[in-house]
């Protein structure tokens, strides 16, 4: 298999997820700017949204968007999902939030030439996104005290906030260190030289 990824964006989520799961995989980054890959290939010509995550199976199909490809780790790697009859649905509303309104709310800080006015509009915005989470968020994790698909998507936009001057919430800051230390995260981490 073989994840495209940009340094630093939504696809390291995907990167932690498949390191968890224990489920070997090769990457190739991609230069969002230039569209292309880092061996020289037209990344439009792979995937035509233009952006990342693009997983490519073992099999030569590929899938797109992080609810999805999250979704299909959790479905290889079991012990990345609630358990119980809810679970399944649990873990999709989580990673629907998390992308349709968290990470969303994070969009106008990637713009170029924005006004601090809608910087700080989007500031709001998500960390009134954020404190949702840390509001429920009574365990380890975000689904209880186990980590599952949806810890490394939040862990990844909350690597976002500090430098866009967005707050964490207490309860979200300590959720973040304890993600840090991690083993695959840290991995992920140095295999993007990213320092959060």
């Amino acid at each position: 298999m073989k994840l495209y990824y940009a340094i630093g964006a939504c696809s390291l989520a995907d990167r932690i997820a498949l390191a968890e799961a224990g489920i070997p995989c090769e990457f190739e980054r991609v230069d969002l700017h230039t569209r292309t890959t880092e061996t020289g290939a037209d990344y439009a010509a792979i995937n035509p949204k233009g952006y990342v995550p693009a997983l490519v199976l073992d099999s030569g199909e590929m899938i797109t968007e992080n609810i999805a490809i999250l979704s299909w780790i959790a479905e290889q790697s079991p012990k990345l999902r609630p358990e119980g009859p809810l679970g399944w649905f649990r873990l999709l509303e989580a990673l629907a939030y998390i992308s349709t309104e968290v990470h969303k709310s994070f969009h106008t800080f990637f713009v170029p030439d924005v006004t601090e006015e809608a910087k700080e509009k989007a500031r709001a915005l998500a960390s009134l996104r954020l404190e949702y989470l840390a509001a429920s968020l009574s365990e380890t994790y975000l689904l209880g005290p186990e980590l599952t698909v949806a810890d490394p998507y939040l862990f990844v936009i909350m690597t976002w906030a500090r430098p866009n001057g967005v707050v964490l919430p207490a309860t979200l800051a300590a959720y973040f260190e304890r993600m840090k230390a991690r083993p695959a995260v840290a991995a992920a981490l140095a295999s993007e030289g990213l320092e959060v």
